[in-house]
């Protein structure tokens, strides 16, 4: 259940606030739909709802406000506007990544993909998706962790007709295992036909809150589609004739040769054109909107109708004969063929049958049973009565393979979908939960990978050109360093790595409906340092290891030859590229943008070591001489394996400008990501 009290959003530049004191409730067992038209508020209300942007009121789900449930995703599933994924992820890719951030198996997403049918697009990047597969993509992560409620903005938007059936019938299923699903739609028909209960926004204030057949019958308008190249002359006849007999008729003139027609009848219209003479090529009745203003054209329902028809005709033919047989018996009991949503032909019983499959359960899932007043309570024995079944029908049910629907993402929806078998994950966080994470994301997409490679490629060439130009030390040669620039190539690779590992957050925030645009989770940030360190020191071995092959490729073993200090020269450089990749995690993190990150990593020799050796080499009282002796004394004990001589070695590298430059940028960095992190969650 949810219960939205006094949702308001910050007052904008000289503009009323978006929503103002929206207050509702959406039961469980239900279909809740929050109604209204462009820029009624009803995104910004969910967005308030799941704490995702800043405002007053409170939204409990199950009693629970989000920031004190300590698992938000597996409570709610979101869907808001397109799956925010990196687009050059896999369908699968991306579901085990939010498989890994969740703590639930990484087989789930094998699971949600058979149940949405996109089992054949597993392999296929997000970037290439449709619409309609994108829509069951995001269904699919909705599902994942098996929520108890569904907060959907606008799902149905750019489907088609066949794709809007699926939608209602995944939805319908999950609020008959007792979930709740509160979802946004302009369009009012499809609300009446799909909630249970409706509320409608206006200028960000509820203005009505109602059952689905009150709603239909107070605020749906019944209207004549009437389609005439005289449609001018029609309308001034038709509006002469009402006020002669004092009926309340309006007619509105549409797009083309259409007009609509609200209270008259066919018949009435039919009569009043066939006694002027005035051809008609389309009459029909049809259930309107709450006003000609937000009416559809006949032409684009027709066009929908015509492109529904074909394909159930095709499936029609590609059905067995039982199959078939128990549609024309269907059709035979639901009556004649009506003209409803705007002019698109259906059959009533098709209808019913689609409902009424709607209600029943293809697996039993959840032993939950609805409460909500008014609503009758359904359990899965009771629901799979509510459909008679012969024996030969049975046998038919249970050989077909369950897996045609997502081999074929195209294939018959008006069965329900399967929803997926509940789950259980353990209560007790673990702290490899954001590691997983963090190493799917990186691995995921080819981004590092060819980071790593142009590096490589990059230094290496750079190597073999300063050692023909000579005048370069051997171990800036060796890390393919040249003097005019302020990092070498591995330093700043590892910096563009650790500024995509929070840039990539921002930029495509999959974890979104979790906390916040981007959780700031100190176990989050553990796990990007920890991986990005791992990814920096590798790439820092590769680059000397290619750099000194290439050297003794191309110039023999003079130049190849370690050094003798090689110990402190390999600390350093160990230390420069993990500490460029640290400030490119904490930079992008801190400032949310990618660009952001790595502009911090080239700033720390540019701007701050300049800084610090003017405040090293500067006149003083005091110097720091004998240091390294002090801190022997100060340990006073020995370290088991000479512990304090990697302690004297730190502190010489950090009395260097650039270690000294990196370590205070690093320390400001970190102090204000931790700020930042508090401050938001006091809010």
């Amino acid at each position: 259940m949810i219960q939205a009290i006094g949702l308001t959003s910050d007052p904008r530049k000289d503009l009323p606030p978006a929503v103002d004191d929206v207050s509702f409730e959406a039961r469980a067992g239900r279909v809740t739909a929050l109604l209204g038209g462009p820029g009624a508020g009803k995104t910004t209300v969910l967005r308030l709802m799941l704490e995702l942007q800043r405002g007053r009121g409170v939204t409990y789900f199950r009693g629970r406000p989000l920031h004190r449930i300590a698992h938000p995703s597996r409570e709610v599933g979101v869907l808001l506007g397109d799956v925010p994924g990196h687009p050059a992820r896999t369908v699968r890719g991306h579901l085990r990544m939010l498989c890994a951030a969740a703590g639930v198996p990484a087989r789930r997403a094998d699971e949600v993909l058979e149940v949405v049918g996109l089992v054949s697009l597993r392999d296929e990047r997000l970037s290439t998706l449709s619409r309609g597969m994108d829509r069951r993509l995001g269904m699919a992560c909705a599902l994942l962790t098996d929520p108890h409620t569904l907060v959907l903005d606008d799902p149905t938007s750019g489907l088609s007709t066949r794709e809007k059936r699926w939608m209602h019938g995944m939805l319908r299923a999950h609020v008959a295992h007792g979930g709740t699903v509160l979802l946004t739609t302009p369009d009012p028909k499809e609300a009446a036909r799909t909630a249970d209960q409706v509320v409608t926004l206006e200028r960000g204030r509820v203005v009505a809150d109602q059952e689905a057949a009150d709603f239909a019958r107070t605020r749906l308008r019944p209207r004549v589609a009437v389609r005439t190249p005289h449609a001018p002359r029609l309308a001034t006849l038709l509006t002469k004739e009402a006020r002669a007999t004092h009926r309340s008729v309006e007619v509105v003139r549409e797009s083309g040769n259409r007009l609509s027609v609200y209270g008259s009848t066919c018949a009435d219209v039919g009569e009043t054109a066939f006694r002027n003479g005035i051809p008609v090529h389309q009459l029909a009745d049809e259930v309107g909107d709450m006003g000609p203003r937000a009416s559809t054209t006949a032409d684009r329902s027709a066009d929908e109708a015509r492109a529904d028809v074909a394909p159930q005709r095709k499936a029609a033919v590609s059905r067995p004969e039982g199959s078939r047989e128990q549609a024309a018996t269907r059709a035979r009991s639901g009556g004649p063929t009506r003209t409803t949503d705007a002019g698109t032909a259906t059959s009533s019983a098709t209808e019913s049958a689609t409902s009424s499959t709607a209600s029943t359960p293809v697996r039993k899932r959840r032993q939950r049973s609805v409460t909500a007043p008014g609503t009758e309570a359904r359990t899965p024995q009771a629901r799979s009565g509510d459909r008679q079944r012969t024996e030969p029908e049975a046998e038919a049910s249970d050989t077909t393979p369950r897996r045609r629907a997502a081999d074929a993402p195209s294939a018959e929806l008006d069965a329900l979908p399967e929803l997926p078998p509940p789950i259980s994950v353990r209560p007790a966080p673990s702290p490899l939960r954001p590691l997983r994470y963090e190493l799917r994301r990186a691995a995921g997409v080819g981004t590092g990978f060819v980071t790593c490679g142009a590096v490589l490629l990059v230094s290496a060439v750079t190597a073999v050109l300063l050692a023909r130009v000579g005048h370069t030390p051997r171990p800036r040669l060796m890390a393919g360093w040249p003097q005019q620039l302020p990092l070498p190539p591995a330093a700043l690779g590892a910096g563009l790595l650790g500024a995509l590992a929070f840039g990539d957050e921002f930029r495509h925030p999959a974890l979104a409906a979790d906390r916040g645009t981007v959780p700031r989770r100190l176990g989050l940030l553990a796990a990007k340092l920890l991986v990005t360190t791992a990814t920096a020191l590798l790439l820092a071995v590769l680059t000397l290891g290619c750099d000194i092959e290439m050297l003794y490729l191309v110039y023999g073993r003079e130049l190849a030859e370690v050094p003798s200090d090689w110990l402190s020269l390999t600390a350093s450089w160990f230390g420069l590229v993990v500490g460029c990749a640290w400030a490119g995690v904490l930079a992008a993190g801190l400032f949310r943008s990618t660009t952001a990150g790595l502009a911090a990593v080239v700033a720390v020799p540019v701007a701050v070591v300049p800084v610090v050796q003017k405040i090293v080499e500067g006149p003083s009282v005091r110097t720091a001489a004998g240091f390294p002796l002090r801190i022997r004394e100060l340990l006073l004990n020995q370290w088991p394996f000479g512990g304090e001589r990697y302690v004297e070695a730190a502190a010489r590298l950090i009395a260097q400008p650039v270690g000294g430059a990196l370590t205070l940028s690093l320390a400001a960095l970190l102090g204000a990501f931790f700020f930042t992190t508090l401050r938001g969650k006091v809010r």
